[in-house]
């Protein structure tokens, strides 16, 4: 005959021992570690707001950023009134117009949704290309050698001057195939895609001639685990917390290229504004003008900043090694 009190004991702390709660999701640990990361959240809070401004915008500020009204040119925005009485603004342009009439804040809504829409597509092409590079590279031997002296030959190879060649063959059979727009926009996105994928390749090969004297992976292949279901299910898993912050960097350089390319003529066509091509189409004037070139300037500095510290915040976050400190 057993005592209740005891018994009442035991399940107590049976009770206690074994939680009710699910175990706790590894993702929640990592987003612990983001948000104690201020640069994180500030950046990724600005990177939503600019990505929400630039698709849902046009919608609400229903300018057309191509319309030309010269009697309406050369106006300067709100703010510049407060410090000059005397110049001429108009509460329908709070951010002025340029020298043909055109809405100043309408052009950097359409901008940077071609420029962004540049920056992730690229980034994803440049993110596959690495990605397959380094896990082919990695996990087949007889790959490794040719395929990273490839990545070193396209690192040795001098990308802004390849850019520009790439942009002067292409640009007219790509024009006259698609379009001017959706032509200049294909280029752009494989221009970019094929010059950024080496150092994301570089970074997962690494990751994955580590992995492969794992325990687990080792486990795996001793009972007949195939190659495909070896790279899908165990390897390529645990690559995906550089290949992530590799997707940050990668499309912040993305927006710097097409702004630069843009930036020097040979982006798209002068009427589609993108952020670096409404910073070429303000240069002459700057000293006249100088609110033309700092919004478009401004908006790249400040996307490409957020970006940077997302990239920061996701590599700490994702470093079992430093998460929880």
């Amino acid at each position: 005959m057993t005592d209740p009190v005891n018994e009442q004991m035991i399940e107590h702390a049976i009770a206690e021992a074994v939680p009710d709660k699910a175990p706790r999701s590894q993702w929640w640990d990592v987003w612990d570690q983001f948000k104690s990361h201020r640069g994180a959240l500030l950046g990724s809070g600005f990177l939503i707001f600019i990505t929400l401004a630039v698709l849902f915008g046009p919608y609400i500020w229903t300018l057309d950023p191509q319309k030309l009204d010269i009697r309406a040119k050369d106006i300067r925005p709100i703010y510049y009134a407060i410090w000059d009485g005397g110049a001429k603004v108009d509460w329908g342009h709070p951010f002025g117009t340029d020298n043909l009439g055109r809405d100043t804040l309408a052009k950097l809504l359409a901008g940077g949704r071609v420029s962004l829409a540049v920056g992730w597509v690229a980034m994803a092409l440049a993110l596959i290309l690495g990605t397959l590079i380094g896990l082919l590279a990695g996990y087949f031997r007889r790959l490794d050698g040719p395929l990273m002296r490839m990545t070193d030959l396209f690192l040795a190879l001098p990308l802004l001057p390849l850019l520009l060649v790439m942009m002067l063959l292409f640009r007219d059979a790509l024009r006259a195939a698609f379009g001017p727009e959706t032509g200049i926009f294909i280029l752009i996105v494989i221009v970019i895609g094929v010059t950024s994928w080496m150092q994301t390749a570089r970074i997962v090969r690494g990751d994955v001639l580590a992995l492969k004297e794992r325990e687990f992976v080792m486990a795996a292949r001793s009972i007949g685990t195939t190659d495909r279901h070896m790279i899908t299910r165990h390897i390529l898993p645990n690559v995906l917390s550089p290949i992530m912050v590799s997707a940050t960097l990668g499309l912040a350089n993305a927006i710097i290229t097409e702004s630069a390319l843009s930036f020097l003529g040979l982006g798209f066509p002068s009427d589609f504004p993108t952020w670096g091509k409404l910073l070429f189409d303000s240069v002459d004037r700057m000293q006249q003008f100088p609110e033309r070139v700092i919004w478009p300037g401004l908006a790249i500095s400040l996307t490409v900043l957020s970006v940077n510290y997302i990239g920061d915040g996701l590599r700490d976050a994702l470093d079992p090694r430093i998460r929880g400190r």
